[in-house]
């Protein structure tokens, strides 16, 4: 006896009404009539060579008739749309990638000298280990967690190589959801891949609250009364620093308030560190977080991704680790993690991870590194400045004073959705629909005609 659940009821349903007359059953291999199923009285028979099984679908059609058409990428979109417009001034703020202040993509030049040397070296196009290579993960874990950290030098953390940020989140994900966590949560808002990732890798995601959009600030009370609300051993995500999408990060103080209720729920800190050495231009100030809450105590894990920092958006660069109670127990974690890792992309690529490697493992390079992140930093910091000068003197009655008290790639203007449609539709800039606006896409060229659109659409208000 088959049991057919509602849904697959409609589904026969709409098959009948664009007259197929058999279905394939899945998992139970047997070909049915359609009408039969629909009254319950069928006699099913084993699928011959003969026989053709393409869903409710009759075998002219193709398999993928009922696909539909999924909705675009918000950031992707957004560049789609950019790219088809034919205005000579229009302007793309909405994408997280770096731009020289002439507005063309920027390759730091140790980065260059890196390669330079690679090719020198004439290295074979061998498979990683499912881990990854062990000098990368090892130079990215002293990175971020600094060379005297104490959980390193007792061999109680574990770390894998992975396909950048996101591919770590994903594979965190799927250990956390194999291991029994039901949820995790995320700040409110977000990067916006965290929601499907982690929906993708079977977690509820549930929100806590972080940002105060009518004041353009951190809100931080109800950040900490919706910590001590979380389940105790609740996984919560925490952005290390430059808070994508806002900008706005917690002070130390308040960070070491955060640390406080953790360990008072018994969270699980997880860490996604995209940012550091970019934001502030200081790694080691970039990491503080990181580093206060292994020293508190705290068993957290690390997402880490080079695509910003170093400029490696396209070599997909990035380490996941765990802070293990002990060496023994830092191994266990790093054997599930492989599990995790092997069927889904069975190792990671190898040549930004060289890349990477070279680069942090010479000092006169990572020093090189230092100088020229900076820059970026400065650059950004100096469009912020610029931005909310020109808004002010252009008599803006509205406060843009969060503009420059936020840190890193993004700022989150407060601009409605309606103005934002405005700015794109009447003025040809492009920025997500929640008024982030990329900084790295604002130059010394149109950094008044940004100010002088935003002026008009918020109607200098």
């Amino acid at each position: 006896m088959l049991f057919l659940r509602p849904a697959t009821q409609t589904l026969l349903r709409q098959a009948t009404a664009k007259g197929a007359t058999t279905a394939y059953v899945r998992n139970r291999s047997i070909v049915v009539q359609v009408s039969s199923l629909l009254s319950g009285n069928y006699s099913a028979r084993t699928p011959t060579a003969n026989t053709t099984c393409r869903g409710f679908s009759d075998a002219s059609s193709s398999p993928w008739v009922d696909f539909p058409m999924a909705p675009p990428d918000p950031i992707i979109g957004l560049t789609e749309a950019f790219l088809n417009d034919d205005f000579s001034d229009k302007v793309n703020v909405g994408v997280g990638a770096y731009r020289c202040d002439l507005g063309k993509p920027f390759v730091l030049p140790v980065v260059r000298e890196a390669e330079s040397d690679l090719v020198a070296e004439d290295l074979d196009h061998e498979y990683s280990g499912i881990a990854g290579c062990p000098l990368f993960v090892n130079l990215a874990l002293k990175f971020a967690y600094g060379d005297d950290s104490v959980p390193l030098h007792e061999k109680r953390v574990a770390g894998v190589q992975t396909l950048s940020g996101t591919g770590g989140l994903r594979v965190f994900g799927e250990m956390l959801h194999k291991f029994g966590h039901k949820h995790i949560y995320v700040p409110n808002p977000t990067w916006g891949n965290h929601i499907p990732i982690f929906t993708n890798a079977g977690l509820e995601v549930r929100k806590y609250s972080y940002y105060e959009n009518e004041t353009c600030s951190l809100d931080f009370s109800n950040l900490i009364d919706d910590m001590k609300a979380m389940p105790e051993g609740s996984c919560i995500l925490l952005h290390a620093c430059a808070h994508n999408p806002t900008g706005m990060d917690p002070t130390l103080e308040q960070w070491k308030e955060i640390s406080k209720v953790a360990m008072e729920k018994k969270l699980l800190p997880f860490f996604d560190c995209a940012y550091q050495g970019f934001a502030s231009g200081d790694a080691r100030k970039d990491a503080a977080a990181i580093r206060m809450f292994v020293e508190d105590g705290h068993k957290i894990a690390l997402v880490q991704s080079f695509s910003k920092n170093f400029g490696l958006y396209g070599q997909r660069v990035g380490a996941l680790s765990v802070v293990g109670d002990t060496p023994e127990e830092a191994q266990r974690v790093l054997s599930q993690l492989k599990v995790c890792i092997r069927p889904s992309y069975s190792n990671p690529p190898r040549h930004g991870a060289r890349i990477v490697s070279k680069i942090l493992s010479s000092e006169e390079k990572t020093n090189e590194f230092v100088d020229q992140c900076m820059g970026m930093a400065k650059r950004i910091d100096e469009m912020r400045i610029k931005l909310k000068q020109t808004l002010e003197d252009l008599g803006s009655s509205r406060s843009w004073d969060h503009v420059t008290k936020q840190i890193g790639m993004f700022a989150y203007s407060g601009m409605s959705k309606d103005e934002v449609v405005a700015l794109r539709e009447k003025h040809h800039i492009y920025c997500t629909l929640d008024g982030r606006i990329s900084m790295a896409g604002v130059t010394s060229n149109n950094v008044e005609y940004i100010a002088r659109a935003i002026h008009d659409v918020t109607g200098g208000k």
